[in-house]
């Protein structure tokens, strides 16, 4: 008996026929794809159109549909309107993040990609519920420019241990759910970065469609890193691109349209925070609510300290 087996060569598919799959057989989604490495595609203008219109939408919009919407349609002790478009939101926008990892002509890694969708609805679900408390707490009084033990419908609640209830709802809104909604989100789209380089100098120009996106995907951004409070990440994110494309730049590789669109679109970005910035910065009640380091107002603190003042202030006229 010989001491081991002759192993036999893997028979040849048919013509015709798909490629065997399996763990013998390199596939799709193997750690490198060589016929991979000088494709490229065309501007995904649906994808991105949809994209930032639900953002706009279902994000943006969500507590500005609940504060015009009557409430008698959606009662205090319901979820508001605001809340369905967040559910919405919570289905749609990871949907499209996967398509957009789908039409990449690179192999990324399928299963970071799969932990950080999981993430990023469980962050947004748990954001879901405590921005909904939080909102519609609007009705009561609440005022968002303040702390949470500084507004009068609170500070003065017995027991006091009711107030600890609140800041831990606070917290869950403003920053577990925000960074498991927003770490996956921004990991997911650097990840998609990194396959949007090809060597044909042609490619990397951005058609008129996206020119056209370009300002509301970037308002966009403004608003999402902005209100969310999450300027390090949102430029770790971007040096990171910035890091990315000088590497790639050296191997002669350079962004196609897609690539161009995000990296402007986050260039963008960073000139509307920084203007942000400048107008707010001698805002003494805003700075007492932001004293770090990084002073970046949210845009819903800023609308209950000054536009309901000046509606107040109409009103009385």
């Amino acid at each position: 008996m010989q001491g081991s087996a002759r192993r036999r060569p893997f028979p040849a598919a048919a013509p015709g026929s798909p490629q065997p799959a399996g763990p013998l057989y390199p596939g799709r989604h193997g750690a490198v794809k060589n016929e991979d490495t000088f494709k490229t595609s065309p501007f995904h203008f649906d994808l991105w159109f949809y994209f930032t219109l639900q953002n706009w939408v279902l994000d943006f919009g969500r507590p500005i549909a609940m504060i015009i919407l009557p409430l008698e349609w959606f009662p205090l002790n319901k979820p508001s309107a605001g809340d369905y478009f967040h559910m919405a939101y919570n289905v749609i926008t990871p949907f499209l993040l996967l398509k957009l990892i789908e039409r990449s002509p690179k192999t990324l890694p399928r299963s970071m990609v799969y932990v950080s969708i999981i993430m990023f609805v469980m962050g947004a679900s748990i954001h879901l519920v405590g921005d909904s408390v939080n909102h519609r707490l609007i009705f009561s009084g609440y005022q968002h420019h303040l702390s949470v033990r500084e507004n009068p419908i609170i500070k003065n609640l017995k027991p006091e241990t009711l107030i600890d209830s609140f800041e831990l709802l606070y917290y869950y809104d403003e920053y577990l759910g925000h960074s498991m909604w927003y770490i996956p989100f921004f990991l997911i789209l650097f990840i998609y970065f990194t396959g949007c380089f090809t060597p044909v100098e042609e490619e990397s120009r951005m058609p008129v469609a996206a020119l056209l996106l370009m300002g509301p995907s970037s308002l966009y951004y403004w608003y999402l890193v902005t209100e969310g409070q999450i300027f390090i990440l949102y430029i770790f994110t971007f040096f990171a691109m910035m890091a990315l494309v000088m590497h790639q730049k050296r191997k002669g590789l350079v962004l196609d349209s897609n690539g161009l669109f995000l990296f402007y679109s986050f260039i963008i970005t960073l000139v509307l925070i920084a203007v942000w910035v400048v107008w707010l910065w001698n805002d003494k009640i805003l700075r007492k609510k932001y004293p770090g380091v990084i002073y970046i107002p949210e845009p819903w603190a800023f609308y209950t300290l000054h536009m309901n003042n000046l509606h107040a202030a109409k009103e009385s006229l």
